[in-house]
C-alpha cells in the first residue's frame, strides 16, 4: 500500500540525513484494541485495519458536556473530566466491523446490557441521567478526539517493568492501548524506539513519537473488564517514568494488522 498523508507529525523524519539502522525484530502482537467511543471501554479485535487516523472506527464518537468539551477523564481545553464513562463500553457490530467507515455509529452498552445506538438522541437522554449531567454522543468533526496521537503502543516488557515495581500483576488494559506487543526483557524498552518506524506484519508502518502522557484514567475502575480503581499506578509512573507509559504513533503506511503479526523496527 502507498505511504498516506498523516495528520500528525512524524519525529522520524526531523533528523534530515541521518543514518538508516538495521532492522531488528522487536516483538509480536498479542492484543488488539478499538474504542470507538472515547474514553468508554472498547472491544479487543483479531485484526484491525489501519489508516491515516488509526485503527479504524477507533474514537470516532465522543461523549460531549454541555459546554462543547469532549468527555475524558481529565480537563484540559478540549476535554472535560466526566466520572463514570468507563462504566460504558462502545463496540461496532459485526456488519460495521466488515466494512468500518465514515457512515459507522457504534453501539453503546449500558451498564445493565441494553445497548443504543450512538447518534440515537436517546442514548444522550439516558447517559445525561446516569451521569448526572447534560451530555450528547457526537461523531469526529474539525477536532480530533484522541489525546496526543491516533495510535497507542504498549509492550509486555514495559508491563512487567511495572508489576515488579508494584510487586503485583498490572492489567495491560488499564492502559487502553490498540496495540499491545509481546517483547522480551523487564523494562520500559520502547523508550529507545522513539524517533524510528516499526513495521507490523506484512503492510502496516508506524512512526513511532514521545512516550503516551498518562492521566487519570489508568487507575479508575474499569468493570467490564473486571479492574477496580488503583490510585498507585499513576503515582508509580510519576516517581520513575515522567508520568508516560507506552509510545504515540501516527501511520505511514496503512492496511491491516492481525494478532500474531511481528513487528520489525527500522
Amino acid at each position: 500500500m502507498s505511504t498516506i498523508r498523516r495528520l500528525y507529525s512524524c519525529p522520524c523524519e526531523d533528523a534530515p540525513g541521518r543514518a538508516e539502522p538495521s532492522p531488528l525484530l522487536v516483538g509480536q502482537v498479542v492484543e488488539l484494541a478499538r474504542y470507538p467511543v472515547k474514553s468508554l471501554g472498547g472491544e479487543r479485535l483479531a485484526y484491525a485495519p489501519f489508516a491515516v487516523g488509526g485503527v479504524a472506527g477507533d474514537r470516532s464518537w465522543a461523549v460531549y458536556a454541555e459546554d462543547g468539551g469532549i468527555g475524558s477523564g481529565k480537563t484540559t481545553r478540549r476535554f472535560r473530566r466526566i466520572d463514570g464513562l468507563l462504566s460504558l463500553r462502545a463496540r461496532l457490530d459485526e456488519t460495521a466491523a466488515a466494512a468500518l467507515g465514515d457512515g459507522e455509529v457504534p453501539l453503546v452498552v449500558l451498564p445493565d446490557g441494553r445497548e443504543l445506538r450512538a447518534d440515537d438522541p436517546a442514548a444522550g437522554q439516558v447517559l445525561s441521567t446516569l451521569l448526572g449531567q447534560p451530555l450528547h454522543l457526537r461523531r469526529q468533526s474539525s477536532v480530533p478526539h484522541h489525546d496526543e496521537a491516533p495510535v497507542h503502543l504498549v509492550t509486555t516488557a514495559a508491563v512487567r517493568k511495572l508489576e515488579q515495581l508494584l510487586g503485583e500483576s498490572v492489567d495491560v488494559a488499564r492502559f487502553r492501548a490498540n496495540i499491545v506487543l509481546e517483547a522480551e526483557g523487564v523494562d520500559f524498552i520502547e523508550d529507545d524506539w522513539q524517533g524510528r518506524h516499526l513495521t507490523i506484519g506484512n503492510q502496516v508502518e508506524l512512526c513511532l513519537g514521545p512516550g503516551m502522557p498518562r492521566c487519570v484514567m489508568v487507575g479508575m475502575p474499569q468493570p467490564h473488564a473486571g479492574l477496580g480503581p488503583d490510585v498507585r499506578l499513576l503515582k508509580l509512573l510519576g516517581h520513575v517514568h515522567q508520568v508516560r507509559f507506552g509510545l504515540q504513533a501516527s501511520v505511514v503506511r496503512g492496511g491491516t494488522v492481525q494478532r500474531g503479526d511481528l513487528a520489525v523496527l527500522g
